[in-house]
C-alpha cells in the first residue's frame, strides 16, 4: 500500500477574508503556526518516507512541521500550486460576491474559467497526475502532499469518482489532514479532513 496525507496550509490572516491565490509573501499567523504545530503532533508517530509541498509560503511553512523532527528535506512541485485565480488574486469575498463568475465557481464550476486563471478541471489533472505518478515511482511509502484547499478537493473528487460542480460541499479546513490509500487494483480514500484543533 502506498498511502498519501494530503494536507491543506494552516491558517494565515486571508483565511476567509480574500482569495490569497498564487500571491507570494502569504505566511502563517499565530495561529496558524499553533495548528501546524497540533498537526505534526497529531501525525508524529506516521512514518512518513517523503513530504513534498507547493511553492507558496504558507504550504512549505506548514510542511516544515512535519520536515524538521524527522530529518527530511521537503520536496517543491508545481502540480500542488494552489488555483490559478487570475483576475481574483487579492480581491476579498465582498469584492467577489456581486461579480456573476463568482457565482458561477461556487454553483457550477466545472463550467468556470477564472479570469485570466485555471479551470478546475486543469487543477484536477495535475493533482490526481502527481498521485498517480508518486504511487508507480514510491511504492509502499507513506507521501505527505502539503498543499491547498480545493487542489486537494479535486484530487479527492477524482478518487471518489464525484463531479466538481459539487466541490464547494466539501470542507477541507486549514491544517487538515485527508488520506488515500492505494493498492495494487484499488484505492480507498481513508480519511476526509481531519483536523487536530
Amino acid at each position: 500500500m502506498t498511502q498519501f496525507l494530503l494536507i491543506r496550509h494552516a491558517t494565515n490572516d486571508l483565511v476567509d477574508k480574500a482569495i490569497a491565490g498564487r500571491a507570494s509573501g502569504v505566511h502563517l499567523n499565530d495561529e496558524g503556526r499553533r495548528q501546524a504545530s497540533r498537526l505534526a503532533d497529531a501525525l508524529a508517530d506516521e512514518h512518513i518516507n517523503r513530504i513534498i509541498s507547493s511553492p507558496l509560503e504558507r504550504a512549505f511553512e506548514t510542511a516544515e512541521f512535519l520536515a524538521k523532527p524527522r530529518g527530511l528535506n521537503i520536496q517543491v512541485s508545481d502540480a500542488l500550486h494552489e488555483v490559478s485565480f487570475g483576475d481574483w488574486t487579492g480581491k476579498t469575498l465582498e469584492e467577489l460576491a456581486p461579480l456573476p463568475g463568482w457565482k458561477t465557481w461556487n454553483t457550477f464550476r466545472s463550467a468556470c474559467q477564472i479570469p485570466n486563471g485555471e479551470i478546475i478541471s486543469g487543477v484536477q489533472a495535475r493533482m490526481v497526475r502527481l498521485i498517480l505518478e508518486l504511487a508507480t515511482q514510491c511504492e509502499g511509502e507513506t507521501i505527505a502532499l502539503c498543499g491547498h484547499g480545493d487542489p486537494i478537493k479535486t484530487a479527492l473528487f477524482h478518487f471518489l469518482g464525484a463531479p466538481l460542480d459539487f466541490l464547494h460541499r466539501l470542507e477541507i479546513s486549514p491544517a487538515s489532514v485527508s488520506t488515500l490509500e492505494m493498492f495494487d487494483d484499488a484505492v480507498r480514500v481513508a480519511s476526509i479532513n481531519q483536523t487536530f484543533y
